[in-house]
């Protein structure tokens, strides 16, 4: 396998019962890649990547992360192995502020675990990288307020900041505007727009408008085959892209 693919997911199959979610599904995630997975409804996005991250494990098929086969590895492992999904914070972090969120995950990604209730500042190098955490993802001035109490837009923008904390190789970006206000997006896009060119990324993602600005690559998920694969020229004027997912032409004009 070519050295510059980072993540590989070959002949993908997951049955439930007699359901095939994900059929026969093939993925390869170039270093630095910039990659959209889309599809419509139902596709098959969200089993696709429960399948990468180990959450759920496939029929049929492998995963390799930097040519080391991942297929039966725990989520937990993926993550140290640096492979990160951005996941929900509401439920984790709502009575703690984005200063300690961020602490307590650079202090696990250092091993510094049990310590990580000293005084917040003691470990400078925590301090250092919470700081530029922080202002990477515009959070500085919240930095103090409880994450329940933040705008929507600043909690996406928190848990991609604790994503990129694990200090990722690939990075699973999950809807990142999914829900985020019109008035928010704009701080949100320009982040994502900035991420480090050394993380792989891969985002999953209905809103075209994002995905056409970011992507440099794109797999299109139907019924949980891969429609076609391309660039975004070649995605925005396929006309079987058009016909099953960007509406006959609808979208054709913003980005044909």
């Amino acid at each position: 396998m070519s050295e510059d693919i980072v993540l590989s997911a070959q002949g993908l199959v997951k049955r439930f019962g007699g359901i095939t979610a994900t059929n026969n599904v093939t993925l390869n995630l170039k270093k630095g890649a910039r990659h959209a997975l889309i599809g419509p409804n139902g596709a098959g996005k969200t089993t696709l990547i429960n399948l990468l991250t180990g959450v759920l494990e496939p029929t049929e098929g492998r995963i390799t992360l930097e040519g080391r086969d991942i297929t039966q590895l725990a989520p937990h492992k993926r993550v140290a192995r640096g492979m990160v999904r951005t996941f929900q914070i509401n439920q984790l972090f709502n009575t703690m502020t984005p200063l300690e969120t961020l602490a307590l995950v650079v202090s696990q990604q250092r091993g510094l675990g049990a310590q990580v209730w000293r005084p917040l500042g003691a470990d400078k190098d925590v301090a250092g990288r919470c700081a530029q955490l922080l202002e990477q993802f515009r959070l500085a001035e919240v930095m103090n307020q409880r994450t329940e109490h933040l705008a929507y837009g600043k909690r996406r923008l928190l848990e991609i900041a604790i994503a990129l904390a694990c200090e990722p190789r690939v990075l699973l970006l999950d809807e990142p505007v999914a829900g985020v206000p019109a008035g928010e997006r704009e701080e949100l896009l320009q982040t994502v727009a900035a991420l480090p060119a050394d993380v792989s990324v891969l985002l999953i993602e209905h809103d075209m408008d994002l995905v056409f600005s970011f992507a440099n690559r794109m797999t299109v998920l139907v019924n949980g085959t891969v429609l076609t694969e391309g660039d975004p020229d070649q995605i925005a004027n396929d006309p079987e892209v058009k016909a099953v997912y960007l509406g006959h032409g609808e979208e054709e004009g913003a980005h044909g």
